[in-house]
């Protein structure tokens, strides 16, 4: 079946909208993949020695940004219901741009932990850029929009972290946060000056901004997904504390290439695999359902986060980090799609706010989660305990209808 045609001035708009927010989120997702694979690298340069300890505050500072995010997310995006989703995107980015600047001269754990904290409760550029392109697409044309959305943000993740890596290899950690203020603060000019929200305020401004949660929550659909969400993004995140420490015990010591060239360049292959697996796996949803699509997502998830833990060299694990790169980019894309199908009108805003709230709770989970099992039983461990979490997440598709 043929989608209907929009009319030409509407078209345009959200095209334009999608197109400026697309460039945007390139450019963030950039900014900030150029220090996220770093960071247990970065504590390591703030005095932090002994490999447990280096576990710890790695889990510590991945998963403290998580909670803060987690406990502000509803809020900010019940307020872009009532106030405009452009407005929450531009206080992201520009909280983000401030933020990650002064954590260049942090000078000891704490005070990038404590950063970290600030981070969480002002950003979120993925959700607010997500609710801003669902609320001006047509429904027939979300799979297409998010899933091109998403391969914008895996785009900007896959060139960030080889970035990130060959600045901090030659200049020092330092620098990655500072050109990822820059990459941030020219994200944040695109928004503020091109794109255009024809934003109406309606009943929602009168309501209580914890309304439109309760209105999400009470619908089955989008319970489920969120479900399998929390699912699937644990076992995303519970390697990452691991990642740099298992590069570096994979690279032979005479390796010339950096740990931190070699985890940017691993980080990269998943996230260039996601870019492309976004937007033919975003459309695909359209014709064939999103729920096909994340089932066998999900199973090629688990099963190559299993093979992972069996690698012995850094050859082999950056093909099948290419593998499930694309496979979460099914996972992903799928699920923002259902989630802007299944959401009630004039609440994106507070569906992707509490999607960000269950996301930021498995990254505070999932991180501790790996750097534990990790300490007790070895970094191979967390590749079995990613490939677990993403078996049940296939198991709860498998048996619950989302409609």
């Amino acid at each position: 079946m043929k989608h209907q045609k929009d009319p030409p001035t509407e078209q345009a708009s959200w095209r334009r909208t999608l197109a400026v927010v697309w460039i945007a989120e390139f450019v963030a997702m950039i900014g900030f993949s150029m220090v996220m694979p770093f960071l247990p690298l970065y504590v390591q340069e703030l005095g932090v020695t002994g490999d447990a300890e280096v576990k710890y505050w790695s889990g510590l500072l991945l998963s403290g940004q998580a909670v803060t995010m987690g406990l502000f997310a509803p809020l900010w995006g019940s307020l872009a219901d009532r106030h405009g989703r452009k407005l929450m995107l531009e206080r992201a980015l520009f909280g983000a741009t401030v933020v990650l600047t002064v954590m260049s001269l942090a000078r000891t754990p704490l005070q990038l932990l404590f950063l970290r904290l600030i981070q969480g409760s002002l950003t979120g550029t993925v959700p607010a850029a997500t609710a801003l392109v669902a609320s001006v697409v047509p429904r027939e044309r979300t799979g297409f929009a998010l899933g091109l959305l998403q391969m914008g943000m895996y785009g900007g993740v896959s060139v960030g972290p080889l970035v990130g890596g060959l600045v901090a290899d030659t200049l020092g950690y330092r620098y990655t946060f500072l050109l990822t203020g820059g990459c941030l603060f020219l994200a944040s000019l695109g928004v503020l000056l091109f794109v255009r929200e024809n934003f109406s305020k309606s009943s929602v401004e009168r309501s209580r901004w914890w309304d439109g949660l309760s209105a999400v929550l009470r619908s089955p659909g989008p319970r489920r997904v969120l479900s399998v969400r929390v699912l699937s993004r644990t076992g995303m995140r519970v390697i990452g504390p691991v990642l740099p420490l298992f590069v570096a015990a994979l690279l032979p010591p005479s390796s010339r290439i950096g740990v931190a060239t070699m985890t940017g360049l691993v980080s990269g292959a998943s996230a260039a695999a996601s870019s492309l697996g976004a937007i033919v796996l975003g459309r695909t949803g359209d014709r064939v359902g999103f729920r096909r699509v994340l089932l066998l997502s999900s199973v090629a998830a688990a099963g190559l986060y299993l093979l992972q833990a069996a690698v012995t060299d850094t050859t082999q694990l950056l093909v099948l980090q290419f593998g499930v790169g694309a496979a979460l980019a099914g996972t992903v894309s799928s699920m923002a799609a259902l989630l802007a199908r299944l959401s009630p009108d004039g609440q994106q805003g507070a569906i992707y706010g509490l999607d960000t709230s269950v996301v930021s709770g498995a990254n505070a989970v999932g991180p501790m989660l790996g750097a534990a099992i990790a300490v007790s039983l070895g970094n191979r461990s967390a590749f079995l305990l990613a490939g677990g979490f993403f078996v049940l997440a296939a198991i709860v598709v498998a048996l619950k209808d989302f409609d």
